[in-house]
């Protein structure tokens, strides 16, 4: 995965619309070095030590999904057993 130097803010759903104690997040998105550059196939993760988010570099504002750290590392490790 190649590193991203722009973090992605958001206000946590914990903060209330009224202007009050807000908390602000960031993911460290890193595409995945398997990615070319022509704009085909690319993969996104933001990596935490409770999670692994998940999400299409081509469509960074859409969907992403979230997996333990353990259930990303038995998905790495596929290829390396089938090899």
């Amino acid at each position: 995965m190649s590193g991203s130097t722009a973090l992605e803010w958001f206000k946590s759903s914990y903060s209330s619309g009224e202007g009050g104690q807000c908390l602000e997040v960031a993911y460290a998105w890193r595409k995945s070095s398997h990615s070319g550059s022509e704009g085909g196939n690319c993969l996104e993760i933001a990596a935490h030590p409770t999670a692994v988010h998940i999400r299409d570099s081509k469509n960074p504002e859409g969907p992403h999904f979230t997996v333990a750290p353990d259930a990303w590392t038995a998905f790495l490790s596929l290829p390396q057993a089938r090899a």
